[in-house]
């Protein structure tokens, strides 16, 4: 089973690549956790930005190919650590891989969000695109070694 963060947005800073190359690179390789980028649709003086939204979606959910589909989207539910392990654990007795979906700068568009079997929110905060990247990659990693029994995960 794979994780692929399939992200709307391309040439981020270099601490964002870093920072989710360092948490990506420690996943085991049973649950390797992959980065797929979706460059933004051409915005143009006056966007449609629900055009623009259902592009995107397209995009998205072509690249989510046949895997289990979770929308990031503050409206989601907001599982505290031990709730994201069990479903990673879930996931990966389902062997399936897992899609997991960030919109562009104007959210994602509600096919995503009907199309996903689960909806994820990291905060009730709105952040920056980058960041959720790097937040994803961590939570994914902090699941995974709290499913080991490992002691990166302290409660």
């Amino acid at each position: 089973m794979r994780l692929r963060l399939i992200a709307v947005g391309t040439r981020m800073p270099g601490w964002v690549q870093a920072g989710f190359e360092d948490y990506a690179g420690r996943m085991p390789r049973e649950c390797p956790l992959e980065l797929v980028e979706l460059a933004l649709p051409g915005r143009g003086k006056r966007p449609d930005k629900e055009r623009l939204k259902v592009r995107e979606a397209e995009r998205l959910l072509s690249a989510a190919r046949d895997a289990r589909i979770v929308a990031l989207d503050e409206r989601g539910e907001q599982p505290d650590t031990q709730a994201l392990a069990t479903w990673l654990a879930n996931w990966l007795a389902g062997g399936r891989d897992v899609a997991l979906l960030v919109g562009g700068p104007d959210g994602l568009a509600p096919l995503c969000v009907q199309s996903a079997e689960r909806v994820w929110s990291l905060s009730r905060m709105t952040l920056p695109h980058p960041l959720v990247r790097i937040v994803v990659a961590e939570q994914c990693y902090r699941a995974v070694t709290l499913l080991r029994g490992h002691p990166y995960h302290r409660s």
